[in-house]
């Protein structure tokens, strides 16, 4: 029974696959393989395609075909033959019907012939199916292979660049610290020469005064007699040394004096004491002037000499005036009280109105809190400088309206307690000196006949726009050591100004060149700063034209001066100093300035000299430069071409030595 059911199996399997092997192999070529536009598929169940990449057949369950003799659940491979079907099939043989099955036993397309495949068509799929994962996942290590190969190099290159940058940061630190090396060392030597300068000049001054001194004292041996009670000085007796004893003589006994006689010549000694007093030390007299400095008087000398016109009290102890001091000197023009112990109160408020010709009063360095009252109307020049002037009020400077020259210098003033109507009645004002005080913003109600303005060493943090409105003949301002920035000045504070030619804004705190700068502007100061940049067009709309630009000692760079930045100045610039700065090059427009004098750029960074830099070869005339700075740079000598200075007309007038080198700078750093 069994052999039976075998055999029939096998006739029945036959049956079956002999039809579609004869109709496959008649859609077969002479190679086995049919081909079917770009796609094709050999004998062994493999796709092929134009690239000639094979892909493996796919595989799909359908239910075998159902026969007395086949076990339920049997799986069976057929093939599709049609050549709209290209894909293999396993089809489960549950012995169900198609409806109950749930899965369509019949092909994807009518006329498809299904083909059982051998176990070893099997094998061969599944072996493509193998080696094509192994291809793929040989591609995709290749491929993590290669990006792990990039990422390395990326990293390789990035901390290539982080070691260039830091070199370069450490070599730009070290050309820094070296220029600040030199920096105070030049300043400390500077400051060397200038202290042993002013010791020479105090020993020299002293040796001239003990030299005088001496010469007067060969001069005068004998007491010197003035006209009028100059000094409360003791008599003539009292000055005198005691008379040595003597034994008297026989012409002496004998001699006898006429009573009347000896009483006229007691009246005439005592007139004569009464109207001559001796001149102490150190004091000078001549026709109508008197000099009194540093021989310690303590209080103030009542005087009587009518012609006199200048009086000079400079360094002595006098702490007070009385009301009556100058009625003997009533044509003084001038008195010198500085440097002594004035106070506010020890100076009587009468005391200076009997001056009907004074001109000028100086106060400097005395202990004064308030202006003194009731000064002569006068009065041209003022100065109490180094006191302790704690205020201005409205009536301080009342009837002044002779006053030209205002110096209040070192004192405790401010805008709180500087009135605004203060400067009113100064209707002639010209000259006003407020440095060394205590401003945080320029004080108000400025006199319009202001000419010049000090508000030197101050703690200005801003410039309003109305501040200067009244001060419409104002020529020069300084505003050095204080607390300003391009942001803190009003863009209309003084740029329609026609008379401003000089500012001086050194010691600030300056990132840029300030814009919106006065039309007239002349003379420009911003030395000491920390200027990076100077923008284009910014000195373009003046008017001649800036002549004197001072950038000295500030953070200039190789892209800190851009081409346009000395637009409008090609034709006005005379002295340009650059020094003291971070520069790469000489910076584009110098060679175009027709009438530059004085071109300072010592002390940077600069290389190399262009042929084109300071000298345009496109003017044949000779330039107008008297004085050409490079030194302590890093510029080879033997690298510049003689054209580069070709247009100056003497060699004597460019300064390249000393010079400073890459080598230095590495012995330092290590």
């Amino acid at each position: 029974m069994r052999q039976w059911l075998v055999w029939a199996a096998l006739w029945l399997l036959v049956v079956l696959i002999l039809p579609d092997a004869q109709a496959e192999s008649r859609h077969r070529n002479q190679d086995g393989v049919r081909r079917r536009g770009k796609r094709w598929r050999d004998g062994q169940g493999f796709i092929w395609t134009s690239e000639g990449r094979s892909k493996p057949l796919k595989i799909r369950l359908v239910p075998g075909p159902k026969g007395p003799h086949t076990p339920a659940g049997t799986l069976t491979f057929y093939r599709n033959i049609p050549e709209l079907q290209s894909s293999y099939s396993v089809i489960p043989d549950s012995g169900l019907s198609p409806e109950l099955s749930g899965d369509s036993p019949v092909p994807s397309h009518p006329k498809d012939h299904i083909v059982p495949l051998t176990q070893e068509d099997i094998q061969r799929i599944v072996w493509r199916e193998e080696e094509e994962h192994r291809e793929e996942e040989r591609l995709r290590r290749k491929d993590e292979a290669r990006k792990k190969r990039r990422r390395e190099r990326k990293e390789r290159e990035e901390r290539q660049r982080k070691m260039f940058e830091e070199k370069r940061r450490e070599e730009e630190e070290a050309l820094r610290l070296q220029m600040e090396k030199e920096e105070e060392e030049w300043r400390t030597k500077t400051e060397e020469a200038d202290r042993r300068q002013q010791e020479e000049e105090s020993r020299m001054k002293e040796e001239r005064r003990r030299k005088e001194e001496v010469e007067q004292q060969k001069e005068v041996k004998e007491e010197v007699w003035l006209r009028g009670d100059v000094f409360q000085m003791p008599s003539k007796e009292e000055l005198l040394p005691p008379p040595v004893p003597t034994h008297p003589t026989e012409t002496d006994e004998l001699k006898e004096v006429a009573p009347g006689e000896e009483e006229e010549e007691e009246e005439e000694e005592e007139e004569e004491e009464e109207t001559t007093v001796v001149l102490p030390a150190g004091c000078d007299i001549s026709d109508v002037s008197m000099t009194c400095e540093n021989v310690q008087l303590i209080h103030f000398p009542p005087l009587n000499i009518p012609e006199l016109k200048s009086l000079s009290l400079e360094g002595n102890n006098i702490s007070s005036i009385p009301a009556g001091a100058f009625n003997g000197i009533p044509n003084l023009e001038w008195i010198n009280l500085k440097k002594n112990k004035l106070t506010s109160a020890g100076i009587d408020p009468k005391a200076f109105m009997g001056l009907k010709m004074l001109r000028r009063l100086y106060l400097d360095e005395n202990l004064l809190d308030v202006v003194p009252s009731d000064l002569p109307s006068t009065l041209q020049e003022l100065k109490i400088n180094e006191n302790k002037l704690r205020g201005i009020d409205e009536n301080s400077f009342q009837d002044l309206s002779s006053l030209v020259i205002l110096e209040l210098e070192g004192n405790l003033l401010s805008e709180g307690n500087v009135n605004p109507r203060a400067f009113a009645p100064l209707i002639q004002l010209s000259y006003l000196r407020l440095g060394r005080n205590h401003f945080r913003t320029v004080p108000q109600g400025l006199p319009k006949s202001l000419l010049e303005l000090y508000l030197e060493n101050n703690l200005i943090e801003e410039i309003s726009e109305t501040v200067f409105n009244q001060t419409t003949n104002l020529n020069m301002v300084s505003l050095r050591h204080n607390k300003l920035d391009e942001t803190r000045i009003a863009p209309m504070a003084w740029f329609n100004h026609r008379n401003l030619e000089s500012i001086d804004l050194s010691h600030n705190d300056f990132y840029l060149v300030p814009s919106y700068l006065p039309k007239s502007l002349v003379h420009l100061v911003l030395v000491g700063n920390k200027v990076e940049r100077i923008p284009g067009y910014i000195f373009a709309h003046m008017d001649p034209g800036l002549e004197y630009l001072y950038l000295s000692f500030n953070r200039l760079d190789g892209e800190g001066i851009e081409p346009e930045s000395f637009f409008g100045t090609y034709h006005s610039m005379m002295e340009l100093c650059l020094d003291h700065n971070q520069l790469i090059h000489v910076p584009l427009g110098i060679n175009e300035m027709t009438n530059l004098h004085l071109l300072r750029l010592d002390s940077n960074r600069i290389r190399s000299i262009s042929e084109e830099s300071i000298c345009d070869p496109d003017l044949q005339e000779e330039t107008t430069l008297v004085a050409l700075r490079m030194e302590n740079n890093y510029i080879d000598a033997m690298d510049v071409s003689p054209a580069a200075f070709s247009c100056l007309r003497y060699g004597s007038s460019v300064v390249l030595k000393p010079q400073k080198t890459i080598q230095r700078i590495h012995r330092t750093r290590h």
